[in-house]
């Protein structure tokens, strides 16, 4: 009962901003990027809520779980490395253009950049590719509610696309920002427990720390751990998770928030607090380590505890009936920040870059177009209904037949995304007069190459049962590079001559 009430009261405050909210958003623009002057510490923790999700509270600690350290200074430390060091590089750049040019999605932002409605087009159907983040984020959530309320995974997951989604389809960036804001507190706060929850662990300092961890298995207390489909050697743990690390920030609900802010002068401090609460946020995964320590042999009243579910069994056995409430509420906090942003960011962008482009003149009703069967922004929340219809199908799935980890699935989607707008960011923030053809290319190569190598089973780390995504993104991200690279220099000759 106390766990229904807090989540409802939690619900119940999220709706008020919500409605706040969607007061003063009148148009796609004000959903897409917010008609309001947010400050930079509330962009900044927005972007630090939304950026660390239901995978890092939820799904990767599970993979510490498993496989020891290797999985800490994969995700902990060379992953953040990367994406921290990419943030602060690009987003001036990425926002002084998108400012000057007005852009409000991501392919909007290419599209407009290079000058072609059909890469933008391109870019709206790539954005169905972080579908598999979205479903994710609601595996991940389901698997903890569920488990806290005693209820059945369905209903479960039913219940908690529509509230989401719902109160999305209003607000949109207007409501985020300030949604996020609560919900990065909370995760400060259920962080911090969660990572002092193993206290009495280290009563013998960090040594006998990995004592224990090496009595379980010796490989968990290893840099590398060569029984993991995951962190195998140095290439998987430090080279490919910097390389991803650098790309990842180039998805839209990421690098897309700098265009909240109205003024140029706050980017420097939006950037401070959003790479000193990422790092506490991505430090949470060591988590992971207290739980497998909690469960030495991965079993749970004579069943074996899933990647997915290592979290919600560690929190509902090792905290109070009261505390489990706090951190259960945290951890759907860390769903839902992320959940929202995917949401709003591939809602927009099927709006205005996809549907918009091809059948607007037939389903978009303006003063030009009176024929149109709706408004724009109606059509963006029958997107938002769809999106969920299709989250939910794809999640229940997700939930029943897993290939070890839902985030094995959402990984190889999602890096397929941003191997793929890797360049076209890259070139368009740092150079000028690049042809389209440059990242254009660039981006089939990363796409071709990203695919190929992890359908194809391409390279012997492809040749597990369960395949590390991080690795065919690494490369496909460096080939990419690499022939965006040539052809941009052969092109530039070409055009002097």
């Amino acid at each position: 009962m106390a766990m229904w009430v807090s989540l409802l009261a939690y619900m119940g405050v999220i709706v008020f901003i919500v409605i706040r909210g969607a007061l003063r958003t009148k148009n796609m623009a004000d959903y897409a990027v917010g008609s309001l002057s947010f400050s930079p510490w509330a962009v900044g923790l927005s972007l630090a809520a939304g950026m660390t999700s239901a995978a890092t509270f939820i799904i990767n600690p599970g993979f510490v779980a498993y496989y020891g350290i290797s999985g800490v200074l994969s995700m902990a430390i060379f992953m953040p490395i990367g994406a921290l060091i990419s943030l602060v590089v690009v987003s001036k750049g990425f926002r002084k253009i998108g400012a000057n040019i007005k852009a409000t999605t991501l392919a909007q932002w290419i599209g407009t950049r290079y000058e072609s409605k059909g890469f933008a087009l391109f870019f709206g159907f790539l954005s169905l590719l972080l579908i598999t983040f979205i479903v994710l984020i609601c595996v991940g959530m389901t698997q903890v509610l569920s488990n806290a309320l005693g209820t059945e995974i369905l209903p479960t997951l039913v219940c908690s696309v529509v509230f989401i989604f719902g109160y999305m389809m209003f607000g949109g960036a207007n409501s985020m920002v300030y949604t996020n804001v609560i919900q990065a507190f909370i995760k400060v706060f259920v962080g911090v427990i969660l990572l002092f929850s193993g206290y009495e662990h280290f009563t013998g300092g960090f040594d006998a720390f990995l004592q224990k961890l090496s009595n379980i298995d010796p490989s968990l207390a290893s840099a590398y751990n060569p029984n993991s489909p995951l962190f195998r050697d140095f290439f998987e743990v430090v080279i490919c998770q910097l390389i991803v690390g650098v790309a990842i920030v180039c998805q839209p609900h990421i690098i897309t928030r700098s265009l909240f802010l109205k003024d140029e002068k706050d980017v420097n401090r939006y950037l401070l607090i959003s790479c000193l609460v990422l790092l506490f946020f991505f430090s949470v995964v060591f988590v992971g380590l207290y739980a497998r320590l909690d469960f030495p042999d991965l079993m749970q009243n004579g069943k074996k505890i899933s990647v997915d579910k290592m979290m919600s069994a560690y929190v509902t056995t090792h905290f109070s009936p009261t505390m489990s409430i706090l951190m259960v509420i945290g951890i759907f906090s860390a769903g839902i920040a992320t959940l929202e942003g995917l949401i709003q960011s591939i809602s927009a962008t099927l709006t205005s870059d996809l549907i918009k482009p091809l059948v607007g003149d037939f389903l978009i009703k303006t003063e030009e177009n009176p024929k149109g069967l709706f408004s724009e922004f109606i059509l963006h929340k029958l997107v938002i209904i769809l999106l969920a219809i299709i989250a939910i199908f794809i999640s229940y799935n997700q939930l029943i037949n897993p290939d070890l980890s839902v985030g094995i699935f959402a990984q190889n989607g999602v890096y397929g995304y941003f191997s793929a707008a890797f360049v076209p960011v890259l070139f368009g923030t740092f150079l000028k007069n690049v042809p389209k053809i440059v990242p254009l290319v660039s981006s089939t190569v990363a796409l071709v190459t990203h695919f190929g190598i992890y359908y194809g089973r391409l390279t012997p780390y492809m040749q597990e049962g369960t395949r590390n995504p991080g690795i065919s993104t690494a490369i496909a991200i460096v080939v990419s590079v690499l022939v965006g690279s040539v052809l941009y220099l052969v092109t530039k000759k070409t055009d002097t001559k």
